[in-house]
């Protein structure tokens, strides 16, 4: 489990205790005499860090005890734990890695970019080069980032991915028709690993599902860490965890799956593009 992970369970603890403590927020901020939001930014897993002395204040209010006092305290002790991407916080907004790192499905849908697990290191180069604010040094760091995203990819016991690319996405010139060539030439590659499922989504099925844009599921081993859904943006990005969003965007990627073309046939679609790039 990755401290990203630890990290969340840790928040959702937090919240059961104090119900199971009977106290709202407001009376622990009260109580502890903290400022207001510091709780609320603690249970909702937006700190970087846990401190320990914090989770032991929290702890001493609510009662908590014995095996499963000393069981919370663990938690943030593993959850200060630095997880590989730490490193790399400079080109990360977010914990994503973190949770991809750990998930052992990962269900995406993208509509105008080669998903990223499986972009070539020029296709991605080239990405980032269009965002012409971006100095040399920048896009390398950005580039090297990705490429080490995949290796969970070929790690032993790699997680699951279903990847369905919206066919606009392959006829988007990125980098020129050799960097092209190349990219499908990696996805028909990664379609052949065991772990890996690719299809895309031909123009012919018009408006599917999945047109309002690109997201990602992620599905976790232990039933304590509930899914999630990723949706990242050129300024925000968004987790979801509720159910019923969650059931939401599973409902959406298999309608998705169900107008893209077989994993077959898309190794072969991706075979007669490349001529296009010659």
């Amino acid at each position: 489990m990755t401290s990203t992970l630890r990290r969340r369970r840790l928040a959702e603890m937090l919240v059961r205790l104090r119900q199971e403590a009977g106290l709202t927020v407001e009376d622990v901020t009260r109580r502890l005499r903290w400022a207001k939001g510091r709780l609320t930014h603690m249970e909702l897993n937006k700190w970087r860090l846990p401190k320990e002395a914090n989770i032991v204040a929290l702890l001493d209010l609510y009662g908590v005890q014995g095996e499963k006092r000393e069981a919370v305290l663990e938690l943030v002790r593993q959850s200060r734990e630095k997880d590989w991407w730490a490193s790399y916080r400079d080109v990360f907004p977010s914990a994503y890695p973190g949770f991809e790192q750990a998930a052992v499905d990962i269900r995406t849908f993208e509509a105008l970019l080669v998903p990223g697990l499986l972009q070539t290191r020029e296709y991605a180069e080239a990405i980032m080069r269009s965002e012409r604010a971006l100095t040399a040094q920048v896009i390398r760091r950005r580039v090297e980032a990705r490429m080490a995203r995949q290796k969970i990819l070929v790690r032993e016991n790699p997680p699951r991915l279903w990847a369905v690319i919206d066919e606009a996405a392959l006829h988007r010139m990125v980098g020129g028709p050799e960097v092209m060539r190349a990219q499908l030439q990696h996805l028909i590659e990664a379609a052949a690993r065991p772990n890996i499922t690719v299809q895309v989504i031909p123009f012919g099925a018009g408006a599917h599902a999945a047109i309002n844009g690109p997201f990602v599921i992620l599905e976790f081993e232990d039933t304590a860490d509930p899914p999630l859904v990723y949706c990242e943006g050129a300024t925000k990005s968004l987790f979801m965890e509720e159910p019923s969003h969650v059931q939401a965007y599973n409902l959406v990627f298999e309608r998705a799956v169900a107008s893209a073309l077989s994993p077959a046939e898309t190794v072969g679609y991706l075979a007669e593009l490349q001529v296009k790039y010659r």
